[in-house]
């Protein structure tokens, strides 16, 4: 049934070049000076720098990628609210900036925001808080 309060999913539009580097391998720091407002290469560098310690970088990319996630939600109409598909891969790159500044700001004992951005990611999309591990 459809929930006729809550507003359309919201998708964001394929990024084609920057997707195709991704999948081929380029390094993300690579990618993100040539598509400097691609969620997706600035989660990939925050995920690293997590997975080797680095807190304090992770969360400058996270925080990068979700800002320029959100600059792209609003443009395609997104009001702050309703949902925003994990199987839809252009999301993808956003949702998982948004689950890297949450891992990120709970390392830094940033309480407040690892719990605003983890409920942000539910309310998103459930999909993407079971696929980043932000249940």
């Amino acid at each position: 049934m459809t929930n006729l309060l809550e507003p359309d999913p919201t998708r964001l539009p394929e990024r084609v070049d920057a997707q195709a580097a991704m999948d081929a391998g380029t390094d993300p720091s690579d990618v993100a000076a040539e598509h400097p407002d691609f969620s997706e290469a600035w989660a990939a560098l925050a995920e690293r720098a997590l997975e080797v310690g680095e807190f304090v970088p992770a969360y400058a990319f996270a925080r990068t990628g979700y800002h320029r996630g959100l600059d792209q939600l609003r443009r395609a109409g997104w009001k702050g609210f309703g949902p925003i598909p994990w199987d839809h891969r252009p999301n993808q790159g956003f949702l998982r900036a948004l689950a890297a500044l949450a891992k990120a700001a709970q390392r830094l004992g940033e309480t407040e925001e690892y719990e605003r951005c983890r409920k942000f990611i539910a309310d998103s999309d459930p999909a993407a808080a079971a696929a980043t591990g932000l249940q």
